[in-house]
């Protein structure tokens, strides 16, 4: 039980409503963070944005990529309930099953090339407290891989994204029953 009262579907903006129909035609409901969301229309547009860019539409970063920050960041933030929730997006966008569960078990057990597996511990690393100290020489080494500056600064919006609404998830106590 989320730790505010969240808003139901009749109790949303008709703006956000908009947006809402079509989930909830094809899910039957509509998520806690969603519905916290919905409490402002500014930050629901400004967070729906963002999902849409970073995460949805094609990007220099694959979708399987996107997906391992998303998964990696929210286990790391201790978000249960964006890992279920991006587990099933995962599968959505064409992650398979065994990946799902790599990543799960961390960047070291995922079967990916090194460079992929330097790009998420870079990731986690910037999503830390102590993001302040990553050096140039850590960026310039994912450059090496052969990662651009806009991949690395993809990369690096999602890892903030997750942040932020790893942050929403779990002082809303939001997924939890």
């Amino acid at each position: 039980m989320a730790h505010i009262q969240l808003p139901e579907f009749e109790d949303m903006s008709p703006e956000i409503q908009k947006r809402a129909q079509p989930i909830l035609e094809k899910t039957g409901q509509l998520g806690d963070i969603f519905k916290l969301l919905a409490l402002d229309e500014k930050i629901y547009f400004a967070t729906d944005g963002m999902i849409q860019k970073y995460l949805l539409d094609e990007t220099t970063l694959s979708y399987d990529t996107k997906e391992s920050i998303a998964l990696l960041i929210s286990l790391e933030n201790g978000c249960k309930m964006c890992v279920d929730v991006h587990k099933g997006i995962a599968k959505m966008l064409g992650m398979s099953e065994d990946r799902i569960e790599e990543v799960l078990h961390g960047v070291d057990a995922m079967n990916v090339p090194e460079s992929e597996k330097a790009l998420l511990n870079f990731c986690i690393k910037a999503s830390g407290k102590e993001n302040y100290k990553i050096l140039k020489s850590e960026i310039d080494a994912l450059k090496a891989y052969g990662y651009s500056d806009l991949q690395i600064l993809e990369a690096v919006s999602i890892t903030g994204y997750f942040n932020y609404i790893n942050t929403l998830s779990n002082v809303f106590g939001l997924g939890e029953s």
